[in-house]
């Protein structure tokens, strides 16, 4: 009986387990997460939006995967009755630059096979939502919010009561190959695999490493901040409100979203990290600025896109510009609808050697092993898509 390890219990880990075990039911399957639960950083410091496949390219994975993972992760949630509403968005275009830009995104969505895509004027927007100001938006009807970490804690169940095994607080070390096999060490645990899946995340480019790899890309952490909205700012919006997308990035920019045990946020901004796990402004990892620092691959984006990394940065660090590019969607919120900041996210995105973000899911096969190098937006949502695509992968090297 093969025994398969995934590393890292987020999202992307579990919904992999999962696929590994309904494809192999004889197979022993364990999931190393270091920290004491799953999911416990970007699977749960995120928008909690499910994503249905609009802005990726026609016949990339992401595209592929986010419409048919949404699908899936909306069964199920209603088969587990996890929290979730598939309450529509809106996508508003503010000039006619965005509004060009809308129609190719309506066209993509389309190609993509969303259903129920509908172009709006200025009165649509308004019965939808009141205080929204554009010139056109596209309603996508098929997105949603969910309540993420119960979908992981599901996953969790599902997975033990199927016999595999989930073993927190096990940070992998090291990993050799010892033969056919992997032999990954977690502490003074040295646990032998014949195959060997890194889901890791936020840190899958060092367990890469680790296993022997010179990966392709780089982690570059972005965080993202949330402001939670007044009382009076919930008024101001019904659903989710998003901008139209710069499409050099992989980033949505600052929108409006309703939560699904409550409250409304707005936000993120997507500013360079001084910690892959630094969820404060003040986080600072010596290591983990060292690891871009030394990347020519950074420097190369920074001269790539000068203008938008300063731009982040400044929105990052004013409220009040952070607020004019909620104002662009929604004039009436005003600085004291801005409550509380409503935490914030950190996302892995890979960077190539060009200085390039990857723009899709990005898996690497080696001997006995399979990476999952970059898989942020829409991972969650797209997870036990992306479970399945990988035990498919898995079935071909065993």
């Amino acid at each position: 009986m093969a025994t398969i390890a995934i590393i890292g219990g987020g999202l992307v880990g579990l919904g992999t387990a999962l696929g590994l075990q309904k494809r192999f039911p004889q197979a022993s399957i364990i999931v190393l997460e270091k920290e004491t639960e799953v999911a416990q950083h970007q699977s749960s410091h995120n928008s909690g939006v499910l994503h249905c496949g609009l802005y990726y390219q026609p016949g990339s994975l992401k595209a592929q995967l986010a419409v048919d993972g949404i699908r899936q992760m909306i069964a199920f949630c209603q088969q587990h009755g996890i929290a979730h509403e598939v309450c529509g968005k809106i996508v508003l275009a503010v000039d006619d630059a965005e509004v060009g830009r809308l129609r190719a995104l309506h066209a993509r969505g389309t190609a993509n096979g969303l259903r129920g895509l509908r172009w709006m004027e200025p009165g649509e927007i308004a019965d939808r939502e009141p205080h929204a100001r554009g010139k056109a938006a596209l309603l996508v009807p098929e997105e949603g919010i969910v309540d993420f970490p119960a979908v992981a804690l599901q996953m969790k169940k599902l997975l033990t009561d199927g016999g595999a095994r989930v073993i927190t607080r096990s940070a992998v070390t090291a990993i050799r190959r010892e033969g056919p096999g992997q032999i990954i060490v977690t502490g003074d645990t040295e646990l032998r695999a014949d195959l060997l899946v890194n889901c890791g995340g936020l840190h899958c480019d060092r367990i890469a490493e680790l296993a022997g790899l010179r990966p392709r890309c780089r982690i570059i952490p972005f965080r993202g901040d949330y402001f939670k909205l007044s009382e009076r700012g919930h008024r101001l919006v019904r659903h989710l409100i998003y901008p139209v997308p710069d499409p050099r990035f992989p980033f949505l920019g600052v929108h409006f979203t309703r939560m699904i045990h409550g409250g409304i946020e707005a936000g993120p901004n997507a500013v360079l990290a001084t910690k892959r796990e630094g969820y404060r402004k003040t986080d600072f990892s010596l290591r983990d600025v060292a690891d871009y620092a030394t990347f020519g691959g950074f420097y190369r984006f920074l001269m790539r896109y000068p203008k938008a990394a300063a731009s982040e940065l400044i929105n990052s660090a004013s409220k009040s510009i952070f607020l004019s590019n909620l104002q662009r969607l929604v004039p009436d919120i005003q600085m004291d609808d801005l409550s509380a900041e409503g935490g914030a996210g950190v996302r892995a995105q890979a960077i190539d050697e060009e200085g390039k973000p990857v723009m899709d899911f990005l898996f690497e096969e080696a001997q006995g092993q399979l990476h999952v190098l970059n898989a942020p937006s829409p991972g969650a949502t797209a997870s036990l898509a992306i479970g399945q695509h990988i035990a498919a992968r898995v079935a071909t090297m065993m």
